[in-house]
């Protein structure tokens, strides 16, 4: 059976998962206003989401 000759560093484990790039949101335009927003959520600017308002802003009173 094969066994491992000395333990391993700590270090040289983690750095089998330090592998990864983080990633900017992905911004798409505000059908409503315009504006760049992240996808897939509320616009801060409108309040807008999927055509309809779902959160009452002061700039559209």
């Amino acid at each position: 059976m094969a066994v491992p000759k000395s333990k391993q560093s700590k270090q040289r484990t983690n750095t089998r998962y330090a592998n990864f790039k983080a990633t900017a949101p992905t911004l798409v335009e505000c059908p409503h206003c315009h504006e760049w927003k992240e996808a897939h959520k509320v616009c801060k600017k409108c309040g807008y989401y999927d055509g309809r308002e779902v959160v009452n802003t002061e700039e559209n009173k």
